[in-house]
């Protein structure tokens, strides 16, 4: 187990001390991971949930950074914080963010609601890691909103459903996205479809048109109808658009219990996903037969991990 080279910021200290507070917090999440005091920091910040988490995924060059850099500005306008965590493919010399979104993602480096960081998917493709998960829990006590990219091209897209309150996927015109999501059965994920580059008008009314009709397909069963949304993010046609229905699906979490049944869930997903990465399909069997404490997410990772191997 990696000891942490400095004291872990409290959540308090989260919320008050900045950027910097944040930042070093975040670099515990990556050299502290399993210690009790980052453990106890996290169980904190999952029950200190404040912000509205935006999930966008889709495939590279769709334009996902290009709708975050709006996204920020128009919180900023506001005066709501928010923050951007990029989660890029892994290099596999490095294990680092392969693509470096946050390049990508413009911000006054002076302005102190606003935080962007990348992380790296690991042997996730274009999913989350344990610590891109641990990070945007952290991410989501502090700011007002958290926006999370994820890259991918098929069922790696559902690991945003770990962390998001509201799920984006985004494809882009004369690409053949619809169907590539349509093979992978991932119509059931987004409760936002976005067809980007709204400017090449014909085709991204085709592309619109495909993706509606891939929605009929796959069925819709519950009571939120998934909208699908023409905008280009470089002319701001379709930008009010989207605001209102990322505003109308946060009112229809709000609604008997949605938001907290949809966190309590992914609790749940979070402990299993990391058991399962460390130990296995076995290992999972064998955690789930276990009696674990009522207690927070990460501790109750803690208490499964301990008790497979033995400690």
């Amino acid at each position: 187990m990696t000891r942490p080279r400095f004291a872990l910021p409290s959540l308090d200290d989260l919320t008050t001390g900045g950027k910097r507070a944040v930042a070093a917090a975040l670099a515990g999440v990556e050299t502290a991971r399993g210690t009790p005091a980052l453990t106890a920091l996290l169980d904190a910040a999952a029950a200190n949930a404040r912000a509205q988490v935006l999930g966008l995924t889709g495939p590279p060059g769709v334009g996902k950074s290009t709708l975050t850099n709006v996204l920020v500005q128009r919180a900023r306008a506001t005066g709501r914080t928010v923050a951007v965590l990029a989660v890029d493919p892994s290099s596999r010399r490095t294990g680092g963010a392969l693509l470096g979104d946050r390049a990508r993602i413009q911000t006054d480096p002076e302005d102190r609601g606003v935080f962007v960081r990348s992380m790296a998917a690991r042997d996730r493709l274009g999913g989350l890691s344990d610590d891109a998960v641990a990070a945007a829990v952290l991410l989501r006590a502090v700011y007002d909103l958290v926006i999370v990219e994820t890259v991918g091209v098929g069922q790696s897209e559902a690991d945003i459903d770990l962390i998001a309150d509201t799920v984006v996927l985004c494809i882009q015109p004369a690409s053949g996205d619809s169907l590539q999501f349509m093979k992978a059965g991932v119509m059931e994920l987004p409760d936002i479809i976005v067809v980007t580059k709204a400017d090449m008008a014909e085709m991204s009314r085709r592309a619109a048109a495909d993706v509606s009709g891939a929605l009929a397909l796959a069925g819709e069963d519950g009571a939120w109808r998934v909208p699908v949304i023409r905008l280009s993010a470089a002319t701001g046609e379709g930008i009010d658009a989207f605001a209102e229905a990322v505003a109308n699906h946060r009112a229809f979490l709000d609604a008997d219990d949605r938001l907290s049944d949809r966190r309590s869930t992914q609790e749940k997903r979070w402990v299993e996903e990391a058991v399962k990465v460390r130990f296995g399909t076995d290992g999972l069997r064998r955690a789930r037969a276990l009696a674990v404490p009522e207690s927070g997410p990460f501790t109750r990772e803690a208490f499964l991990a301990t008790c497979l191997t033995g400690g």
